[in-house]
């Protein structure tokens, strides 16, 4: 029983000392101070710098409140494969969410999000990101156009912008993409630091598991 209970607490131990290095990992890469995470999770810097030391545990609603702060899920804290992860990410696996206003919109960077976050869209001609123009968060923005021609509108001001262009502004500001060439266009967002959060990324991650399922089917019949 002595050597059983051994082998539990060495294994306990030893994801306690990953999670504290992967919350330090992600709290630097994210930019913020013990203290600015405290404020964001609603607990101490003495307390959080005892968790990323491997000092001392965390409740379920804490780490809850961590993971949000980083833009992920909480089962993501516990994912110690980072070093094994392939790093390249095959366009046909493209978290994507279903096709709107003639707009199909992929996730590229990987989560957890730290430093920045991008997408791709897709336009179908007249296709936009909506109707009406949308703000998230108070970030660094840029827009580049990777294929086609489109029509940024940024607050009052709407700008033409030609494939290789590209237009940089705040995400506090409301913006407005449309496809007003004949044929399709493609558009990168670059954002930084990310705004997105765990329930939009969720999004994708679910049309995701929606076209696999689909891709299963059709490989039966």
């Amino acid at each position: 029983m002595s050597q059983l209970s051994d082998t539990i607490t060495a294994e306990t131990s030893d994801q306690q000392r990953l999670l504290a290095e992967r919350l330090r990992r992600l709290r630097k890469a994210s930019g913020l101070s013990l203290r600015q995470l405290a404020d964001a999770t609603g607990t101490s810097a003495s307390f959080l710098s005892q968790l990323e030391r491997g000092l001392t545990g965390a409740s379920t609603s804490t780490l809850i409140r961590i993971a949000n702060a980083f833009g992920c899920s909480i089962s993501e804290l516990f994912a110690f494969t980072d070093s094994a992860q392939n790093p390249v990410l095959r366009r046909k696996d493209r978290p994507t969410l279903p096709e709107m206003s003639g707009h199909r919109k992929m996730l590229l960077s990987r989560r957890p999000l730290t430093q920045f976050e991008a997408y791709v869209s897709e336009f179908e001609p007249g296709g936009s990101t909506g109707d009406e123009a949308y703000s998230h968060g108070d970030s660094h923005e840029m827009i580049l156009v990777l294929a086609g021609k489109v029509q940024i509108d940024l607050g009052p001001q709407s700008y033409q912008l030609d494939e290789g262009d590209s237009i940089e502004f705040q995400s506090s500001i409301p913006h407005r993409v449309a496809n007003t060439g004949k044929g399709p266009a493609s558009v990168l967002f670059v954002t930084s630091p990310p705004t997105s959060t765990t329930g939009y990324l969720d999004t994708f991650r679910a049309g995701l598991s929606e076209r696999s399922g689909e891709d299963r089917t059709h490989v039966k019949n």
